[in-house]
Protein backbone atom coordinates (compact mmCIF):
# COMPACT_ATOMS: atom_id res chain seq x y z
CA UNK A 1 0.00 0.00 0.00
CA UNK A 2 1.35 3.59 -1.21
CA UNK A 3 0.89 6.80 1.16
CA UNK A 4 0.65 8.29 -2.49
CA UNK A 5 -2.60 6.39 -3.16
CA UNK A 6 -3.97 7.71 -0.40
CA UNK A 7 -3.31 11.43 -0.11
CA UNK A 8 -3.50 14.22 -2.78
CA UNK A 9 -2.65 17.92 -2.50
CA UNK A 10 -5.70 19.40 -4.09
CA UNK A 11 -4.69 22.56 -5.59
CA UNK A 12 -8.17 25.02 -5.47
CA UNK A 13 -8.47 28.27 -8.20
CA UNK A 14 -7.82 31.12 -6.62
CA UNK A 15 -9.60 33.99 -8.55
CA UNK A 16 -9.56 37.73 -7.19
CA UNK A 17 -8.93 41.09 -8.13
CA UNK A 18 -8.34 44.87 -6.31
CA UNK A 19 -11.32 43.71 -3.93
CA UNK A 20 -8.73 40.56 -2.34
CA UNK A 21 -8.98 37.07 -3.22
CA UNK A 22 -11.50 34.39 -3.76
CA UNK A 23 -11.26 30.42 -3.43
CA UNK A 24 -14.28 28.39 -4.18
CA UNK A 25 -14.49 24.66 -3.16
CA UNK A 26 -17.44 22.72 -4.93
CA UNK A 27 -18.42 19.33 -3.92
CA UNK A 28 -19.83 16.58 -5.11
CA UNK A 29 -16.67 15.53 -7.03
CA UNK A 30 -15.84 18.71 -8.44
CA UNK A 31 -13.17 19.87 -6.67
CA UNK A 32 -13.56 17.63 -3.55
CA UNK A 33 -13.77 13.80 -4.75
CA UNK A 34 -16.57 12.88 -2.23
CA UNK A 35 -19.72 14.71 -1.04
CA UNK A 36 -19.25 16.56 2.21
CA UNK A 37 -21.55 15.15 5.15
CA UNK A 38 -19.40 17.36 7.96
CA UNK A 39 -17.58 20.41 8.10
CA UNK A 40 -15.51 21.54 11.09
CA UNK A 41 -12.58 24.10 11.72
CA UNK A 42 -9.41 24.19 14.35
CA UNK A 43 -8.16 27.39 15.43
CA UNK A 44 -6.93 28.97 19.17
CA UNK A 45 -4.15 25.78 18.90
CA UNK A 46 -0.79 26.67 19.54
CA UNK A 47 2.62 25.46 18.07
CA UNK A 48 2.55 22.74 21.73
CA UNK A 49 -0.88 21.16 20.42
CA UNK A 50 -0.97 18.16 18.83
CA UNK A 51 -4.98 17.19 16.79
CA UNK A 52 -6.24 14.55 15.39
CA UNK A 53 -4.16 11.16 16.48
CA UNK A 54 -6.93 9.12 15.05
CA UNK A 55 -7.44 7.12 11.67
CA UNK A 56 -11.16 6.55 10.00
CA UNK A 57 -12.51 3.63 8.55
CA UNK A 58 -15.28 5.32 6.78
CA UNK A 59 -14.60 8.87 6.40
CA UNK A 60 -12.67 10.48 4.46
CA UNK A 61 -10.90 14.23 4.62
CA UNK A 62 -10.15 17.28 3.17
CA UNK A 63 -8.05 19.53 5.41
CA UNK A 64 -7.79 23.63 4.23
CA UNK A 65 -5.29 26.16 6.01
CA UNK A 66 -7.68 28.68 5.11
CA UNK A 67 -5.75 30.85 7.57
CA UNK A 68 -2.47 30.86 9.36
CA UNK A 69 -0.35 27.46 8.79
CA UNK A 70 -0.17 24.41 10.05
CA UNK A 71 1.62 20.49 9.63
CA UNK A 72 0.04 17.16 8.71
CA UNK A 73 1.57 14.43 9.46
CA UNK A 74 0.15 11.31 7.91
CA UNK A 75 1.14 7.72 8.52
CA UNK A 76 -0.37 4.55 6.42
CA UNK A 77 1.19 2.02 8.37
CA UNK A 78 4.35 1.76 6.38
CA UNK A 79 5.42 4.73 4.97
CA UNK A 80 5.33 8.41 7.35
CA UNK A 81 5.30 12.09 5.36
CA UNK A 82 4.87 15.85 6.55
CA UNK A 83 2.82 18.07 4.88
CA UNK A 84 2.87 21.52 5.14
CA UNK A 85 -0.51 23.38 5.11
CA UNK A 86 0.72 27.11 3.76
CA UNK A 87 -1.48 28.47 1.45
CA UNK A 88 -5.34 28.79 2.06
CA UNK A 89 -6.14 27.73 -1.65
CA UNK A 90 -4.42 24.22 -1.06
CA UNK A 91 -6.46 21.18 0.15
CA UNK A 92 -4.83 17.73 1.89
CA UNK A 93 -7.11 14.78 0.86
CA UNK A 94 -6.70 12.06 2.86
CA UNK A 95 -8.36 9.07 2.42
CA UNK A 96 -9.76 6.16 4.88
CA UNK A 97 -7.28 4.40 6.82
CA UNK A 98 -4.28 7.35 6.83
CA UNK A 99 -3.32 8.02 10.55
CA UNK A 100 -3.21 12.02 11.03
CA UNK A 101 -1.56 14.41 13.50
CA UNK A 102 -2.01 17.69 12.55
CA UNK A 103 0.29 19.96 14.94
CA UNK A 104 2.58 23.22 14.63
CA UNK A 105 -0.16 25.51 14.35
CA UNK A 106 0.72 29.03 13.39
CA UNK A 107 -0.97 31.83 16.14
CA UNK A 108 -3.45 32.69 13.18
CA UNK A 109 -4.35 29.23 11.89
CA UNK A 110 -7.63 28.29 11.15
CA UNK A 111 -7.51 24.94 9.74
CA UNK A 112 -10.95 23.82 7.91
CA UNK A 113 -11.77 20.37 7.62
CA UNK A 114 -14.47 18.66 4.78
CA UNK A 115 -15.51 15.52 5.96
CA UNK A 116 -17.38 12.57 3.43
CA UNK A 117 -19.52 11.08 6.71
CA UNK A 118 -21.53 12.65 9.45
CA UNK A 119 -19.58 12.27 12.72
CA UNK A 120 -19.61 8.31 14.38
CA UNK A 121 -17.05 7.82 17.11
CA UNK A 122 -17.04 4.00 16.77
CA UNK A 123 -15.51 4.06 13.38
CA UNK A 124 -12.31 6.25 14.83
CA UNK A 125 -9.08 4.70 15.91
CA UNK A 126 -7.37 6.82 18.31
CA UNK A 127 -4.73 3.77 19.85
CA UNK A 128 -1.59 3.86 17.32
CA UNK A 129 -0.87 0.23 18.22
CA UNK A 130 -4.16 -0.81 17.59
CA UNK A 131 -3.91 0.83 14.27
CA UNK A 132 -0.98 -1.02 13.15
CA UNK A 133 -2.37 -4.04 13.93
CA UNK A 134 -5.79 -3.28 12.12
CA UNK A 135 -3.87 -2.41 8.94
CA UNK A 136 -1.47 -5.16 8.80
CA UNK A 137 -3.73 -7.63 9.37
CA UNK A 138 -5.57 -6.25 5.77
CA UNK A 139 -1.85 -5.69 4.25
CA UNK A 140 0.32 -7.87 5.83
CA UNK A 141 4.11 -6.43 6.20
CA UNK A 142 3.97 -5.30 2.67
Amino acid sequence: MKLADQIKIIDFVERGDERGNLVVIEGENQDIPFDIKRVFYIYGSDSTVVRGQHANRRTKFVLINVAGQSKVKVDNGFETKIISLDKPRMGLFLDTMVWKDMYDFSPDSTLLVLCSEHYDGSEYIRDYDAYIKEIREVHGNE
